[in-house]
Formats: C-alpha cells, structure tokens, sequence
C-alpha cells in the first residue's frame, strides 16, 4: 500500500507540471495504469474538498521531493486535523443554513423548527393521533433525495411500510412527526445533524453532512400510553 500511496505522489509531482498542448501520451499499458492511479488520487481528492488549489496540492509534492517542506510533518498534521474536524464541518454548516434560510424565504408556505428543518405540512392528519412520545409506533412511507434532487430510498417504489419506534428515526423525521396526525402529510429539508449526520450512511448512499429532502406519509400512530393501559 505505501509503494503504490508513493507511486500516486509521484505520478502527481510529475503531472503537476505544466500540461503541454496534447497532454501525456498514454503509449503503454503502464502508462495507462499510471494515469488510472492519476485519477484516483484526484477523485478521492475532489470528494474531500471540490475547492481546493489544485496549485497549491501539487506544490506541497514539489517540496516534498525537493526535500524542502514549508511545514514540519508534526505542524502539517495539526493544521490537517484541525481543518477537517473544525473548519470543514463549520463550512458546511454554514452552506446548509443559507440554502435553508433561501428554501424558506423563497417558498412562504415553508416553516422552520428551531433545529434547522425546514417543513411545510401538505395535509394535517387526525389531530387526536399525533405522535408524541419516544416510545409510540408509527407507520410510514417516505421518499428520501438528497439536495441535488437524487432519489436515495422510495417506500412507494420498494411497496413497503416503515414500521419503528419514534426514537429509532432520525431526529428530524421524528421533529417532523410531531408535526402531523395519522393520514397526515409532510415535506421537510432537514439539516445534516437532524438526519444522517457527519457519518452519513454509506448502504443508502447519503454521503457525511448530507441536507436531505423526504417527503413523508403518516399511515398509523400507536401510541403507547393507549397500550400500556390496555395492560
């Protein structure tokens, strides 16, 4: 793994040059392969930061082989960690606060919580079952997309029910719940930390700090103190 992570640097170093008018002429398989590792390493960057310089990258292996680094590995480490753990988060956040605050203010029939979800109700349902304890059951469908409009789980393609427990859902689903009664209808954005989180989910394909859309349908509310007293 290091040899082929030192095989990538260099292939960077040596394409971080100036590209000619043709670019590199791929003549062998070898070089093929070369160009393959290339891309890789600049997608996985890309997914990382989409902003970054790409100048600024390949000076950084420039320095590296030409042993005369700007900054010790020690104090290079630092500022990596503390840029990924503090300063990209509050980017994103930052992103996600304005494209909510501009869904809300360009679509009055939207409210916010003060969470960050960002709702409107297309029907009310039966107001006399409304979740509202943790420990209820719901039944629901819902289409989840994430903020470029990709479907990322439809109950109505699968033709299933979600069935769980109200804590078991995403913050924002249950925030969004509460909201309606069953037969009720919702549409909400919701924030990163009211869904999936810096984790995201990699099985459903929703990357870390994901804004998602759902659009949910309350079929049911079981609540649980009508149980408990039919003990």
């Amino acid at each position: 793994m290091k040899r082929v992570l030192l095989f990538a640097a260099m292939l960077l170093a040596v394409g971080c040059s100036k590209k000619s008018t043709n670019g590199v002429k791929l003549k062998s398989d070898l070089d093929s392969v070369a160009y393959v590792i290339g891309m890789n390493v600049g997608l996985n960057l890309q997914r990382m930061d989409s902003t970054l310089n790409v100048s600024a990258v390949c000076e950084g292996i420039r320095d590296i082989f030409e042993g005369d680094p700007r900054m010790t590995v020690e104090a290079a480490e630092t500022f990596y960690l503390s840029y990924v753990n503090y300063a990209l988060p509050e980017k994103a956040r930052a992103y996600e606060e304005q494209f909510l605050a501009d869904i809300a203010k360009s679509n009055r029939s939207y409210a916010r919580t003060s969470s960050g979800v960002t709702y409107t109700v297309e029907e009310v349902g039966d107001q006399d079952r409304i979740p509202t304890s943790d420990r209820d059951s719901v039944a629901l469908r819902w289409v989840i997309r994430t903020a470029d409009g990709k479907d990322v789980v439809s109950s109505y393609e699968r033709g299933d029910t979600v069935r769980s427990a109200l804590r078991n859902l995403p913050r924002g689903v249950q925030e969004s719940l509460k909201l309606i009664g069953a037969g009720g209808r919702i549409q909400a954005w919701m924030p990163a930390a009211m869904a999936y989180g810096a984790g995201g989910d990699e099985a459903l394909g929703i990357g870390p700090n994901a804004t998602l859309y759902y659009e949910i349908e309350l079929l049911d509310v079981d609540k649980y103190a009508n149980r408990f007293r039919r003990r």
